[in-house]
Parts: structure tokens; C-alpha cells; sequence
């Protein structure tokens, strides 16, 4: 009798923890996501990217038999949430890896959390140096973004742009923006030889910028290096046009929204910046586009155009879906530990994988090699100008 309460007794708590991590044929993903809070404009449809590659991976048979299920936290952009939606992820959902998070600042500490628990997170838009290079369980789909103001300018130099001198604009309050204005934008221009003449900064919400383009004005540069959100480049080449100075913007993947340029007005024109993404390369990416236009004009977001950290999300999820083909993954909660440690090595071992935005492979500090397409704002709408690969 005793004998059959503890066997009663176990088959219940294998129940419970079957219950718990979900049921025995799924493979679960967390998505660690912005929603709502700062990030929202250009991060509130990651859901519907991610949502896209779980469906078509589930209605192709899944991965190694088993379907994928989606778990979701918002964030809104928030360290401290960051932190817990890793924590809720690996000990209450049995999750073999996470999406997200979104930005640098929640990067920092939930990639410091994953460690910790062994969980695998891959960010779909951190771009702040050297975020991921600590630690074995943190992935970035994103390029180093001093790596791709560099490939910018480059690729002005290589089509004889006038860039004999350069100002930096820069937003103070964003912790991103400002590392861009600080370090990255300064280090990029003396890569190429080209002198900073001086700064100017603001608050990334600021409206007004009669001030800090009075002092470009005086500056006279052939250029100016951007790091700020959207809304406060565009303020800055409004103002510009209306005091005449006419030098030429560019900025690396802080500003990559695709509709940019119809916001720019005729402002921003002939902007340059690098982008992962380019909504007009291929077949694919424009069959992409479409079906996700579908689905987030159904959600009614705001917006139909995907924009980079869009195909990042939906491209993480294919990543990881690979890793877990390869190594065999099942799910399986008394293997749930091995299988997350074999996902990460599997992400490691990858080499030129074809994903949407093109072929990736992950450096030994976790960020990604993958193609950066430099953008010209023209006519209203992003244009071609160069494609290149960081060495």
C-alpha cells in the first residue's frame, strides 16, 4: 500500500511538472517583447513577426516532430521587467530560449539573468557595443553599430561623397543615443580620416532645435552623424532645411524606420543610414512584407511597413528553430537544462545560415555577420545605395 501511494505520489508530480513546462510534444520560445513603454514605434510589432515564423514553422510539420509554442512578456522597454520575463521564462514556462529583449539597456541586465539560469536570449535590436561579448548564453541579431556607422561612411567615401568635415548630433537622455554621439560616431570618423568639427545635444523628446542648428550653421560641415531616435532626427533635419544648412545626415540603425523618409518630408532627403534590413531586396522578403502587412493592419498597430527589428524577430525564431532541429531537442523537462545548453552551441556552430535578411553567422561575442544595406532617403522612400559585410 505504501509502495503504491509514493508511485501514486510520484506520477502526480511528473503530471504537475508536465503540466507546467506545457504539454510533452512542444517545444516552448519565450518572447521577451517591447509592446508598449518607450520603445513602442518601432518595436510594437515583433509580435506579429515572431507570431508569423511559429505559425509557418508549425504548419511544416514543426521542429523534430514537435510544434513550437510561444509564450510572450512584455517589458515595455524596462530593465527590471526584462529580468523577469527571463526568470518567468526558464522556471515557470520550461522555455529552451528567448527572443528578445529589445533594447541595450534591458540586454544588459537579462543577458546577465540568462547566464545565471542558462537560458539562451537573442536580441533583436540591441546594437550597443560589446553587450553580449560577456557572456556564452547571449546572442544578438544585430551588428555592432560602430561596425555600422563604419560600412556607412565607407560606402560614402566609395561613391565620392563630399565629407571633408563632420559635426555629431546627438540625443543626451537615451543611453544608446548618447554612447553613438559620444564614442561610436567620433571612433567611426577617425576610422575614415574624417575630422569632427563639433557637437550638438538635446533631449531625444525635444521640439525645438533652432539652437543646436545655429551652431552647425557656424560648424559648416560637409556632414552630420546622428544619434538619436527617429522623432528627434527628423526635428533636427526640419530644422536644418528651415535655416539652410545644407549638409547631408547619416546615422547607423538607430533611426532605421521605413517610413523615415515620408516623415522626413523633403527635409531628410539623401539621409544615409545602415539598415539590416532592406523592405525592396528580394522575392522573399517582399512575400514577407505582404503577408505582414495583412496581419498588422488586422491588429490595427499603427503601421503595415515591417521595419528591421521586425525580420530580426522573425529570423530569431527560424534561428532557433535550426538549432533545435540539429541538436535533436524534445522538450523534454528532465532534459530542459542539456537542451538549452545544446541549443547555444548549435547557434555557435552556425555558419552563413540563409535567413530572410540574409546570411548570418555569429561572431565569439554573440553578435551576428550578417549583410548591413546602406540606405539613401529619396522621393520619399528608402533606396539602395551600397550592401556590405563587416570583416
Amino acid at each position: 500500500m505504501k509502495c503504491r501511494r509514493i508511485l501514486a505520489g510520484i506520477a502526480i508530480a511528473s503530471a504537475l511538472a508536465s503540466a507546467a513546462y506545457g504539454h510533452e510534444r512542444e517545444l516552448v520560445i519565450g518572447l521577451s517583447m517591447a509592446r508598449t513603454g518607450t520603445f513602442v514605434s518601432v518595436a510594437n510589432a515583433n509580435e506579429i513577426a515572431v507570431d508569423m515564423a511559429v505559425d509557418e514553422i508549425n504548419r511544416a510539420g514543426g521542429v523534430n516532430g514537435s510544434a513550437i509554442r510561444l509564450v510572450k512578456f512584455d517589458t515595455a522597454g524596462d530593465p527590471k521587467q526584462s529580468v523577469l520575463a527571463v526568470e518567468q521564462f526558464a522556471r515557470d514556462n520550461g522555455a529552451l530560449a528567448i527572443v528578445g529583449p529589445f533594447s541595450s539597456s534591458e540586454a544588459r541586465v537579462a543577458f546577465s539573468a540568462g547566464e545565471r539560469l542558462g537560458i539562451v536570449q537573442m536580441s533583436m535590436s540591441s546594437s550597443a557595443p560589446g553587450v553580449a561579448a560577456p557572456f556564452k548564453y547571449a546572442f544578438r541579431n544585430t551588428v555592432d553599430e560602430g561596425l555600422v556607422i563604419e560600412m556607412v561612411l565607407k560606402a560614402m567615401r566609395a561613391k565620392n561623397l563630399s565629407m571633408g568635415t563632420a559635426a555629431i548630433a546627438y540625443a543626451t537622455d537615451d543611453a544608446v543615443s548618447k554612447a553613438v554621439g559620444t564614442t561610436v560616431l567620433p571612433e567611426a570618423l577617425i576610422k575614415v580620416e574624417v575630422p569632427v568639427g563639433g557637437f550638438v545635444d538635446f533631449p531625444y523628446k525635444a521640439f525645438d532645435m533652432s539652437a543646436q542648428v545655429s551652431k552647425l550653421a557656424q560648424l559648416k560641415p560637409d556632414i552630420v552623424g546622428v544619434g538619436a531616435p527617429p522623432e528627434a532626427m527628423i526635428n533636427l533635419a526640419k530644422e536644418m532645411k528651415r535655416q539652410g544648412v545644407s549638409a547631408r545626415l547619416f546615422a547607423g540603425t538607430t533611426v532605421g524606420d521605413p517610413d523615415l523618409p515620408v516623415r522626413f518630408g523633403d527635409a531628410g532627403e539623401g539621409t544615409i543610414i545602415g539598415s539590416p534590413f532592406y523592405s525592396d531586396l528580394n522575392d522573399a522578403v517582399r512575400a514577407f512584407a505582404r503577408s505582414f502587412a495583412t496581419r498588422a493592419e488586422a491588429a490595427k498597430i499603427g503601421r503595415t511597413v515591417p521595419n528591421q527589428t521586425d525580420i530580426s524577430s522573425y529570423d530569431i525564431v527560424y534561428l532557433y528553430a535550426e538549432a533545435m532541429k540539429r541538436a535533436g531537442v524534445t522538450g523534454e523537462p528532465s532534459k530542459i537544462a542539456a537542451e538549452r545548453t545544446a541549443v547555444r552551441d548549435e547557434l555557435r556552430k552556425m555558419k552563413d545560415y540563409p535567413a530572410l535578411g540574409g546570411k548570418i553567422t555569429f561572431r565569439e561575442n554573440g553578435d551576428a555577420i550578417k549583410p548591413i544595406y546602406v540606405l539613401e532617403a529619396k522621393g520619399g522612400h528608402w533606396t539602395l545605395f551600397d550592401q556590405r559585410t563587416a570583416d
